[in-house]
């Protein structure tokens, strides 16, 4: 498995009601294997956090399902990360 680094940076219409969901999402890749770490910036200007998938597009798929993404909350952006 590769590592990719997942940046979530609100948008200005940011709604505080999709942190739950975020939250469960996070919650339940961290169950399945799937999630190594995960933050918020500390101005809550967004967060990140590194994914464990075989390739981008699946990294992709996986992050495009964060509510975040779905709701248009967040802009994220993914990159494969080397540590």
């Amino acid at each position: 498995m590769k590592r990719y680094l997942v940046l979530a940076m609100r948008e200005p219409a940011f709604d505080e009601s999709v942190i739950g969901p975020h939250r469960e999402f996070i919650a339940a890749l961290r169950e399945q294997g799937r999630l190594e770490r995960s933050g918020a910036f500390s101005d809550k200007s967004g967060g990140a956090y590194v994914l464990l998938a075989p390739d981008l597009d699946a990294a992709t798929a996986l992050a495009h399902a964060d509510p975040l993404h779905r709701v248009g909350a967040s802009r994220l952006t993914i990159y494969e990360w080397q540590v």
